[in-house]
């Protein structure tokens, strides 16, 4: 029961911290960042909007596999480990490849 609790509590965490960055990205008004230290200048972007939006689309999409993880564990630890992995490993390279997409459509030189 007790490892169930810290399951709940660190995965919910990392849910409402990938949440919140999709949100902060939906309410950002220069375009929102995504590898560590980098910025992304406003001329760089067509459509800053649009940019973020799909920024924080990502993010949010990527918070619902971490309380599906969460919620798995009421039924079956092994079905909440599988997701988890398949989060943080699968996950990180769909989030590379749809920011990198992302980044492809709205930047200046797509257009």
């Amino acid at each position: 029961m007790t490892g169930s609790i810290i399951w709940y509590i660190t995965l919910g965490l990392c849910a409402v911290l990938f949440l919140s960055i999709g949100i902060y990205s939906y309410k950002l008004k220069k375009p929102m960042w995504f590898w560590s230290g980098s910025t992304v200048l406003p001329e760089e972007i067509t459509d800053v909007k649009a940019y973020n939006e799909a920024n924080g689309k990502m993010w949010i999409t990527y918070s619902l596999w971490y309380f599906a993880s969460a919620i798995a564990e009421i039924w079956s630890s092994g079905v909440a480990l599988a997701i988890l992995i398949a989060s943080c490993t699968v996950g990180i390279v769909i989030l590379v490849v749809t920011y990198n997409r992302i980044y492809k459509n709205t930047a200046q030189s797509a257009k």
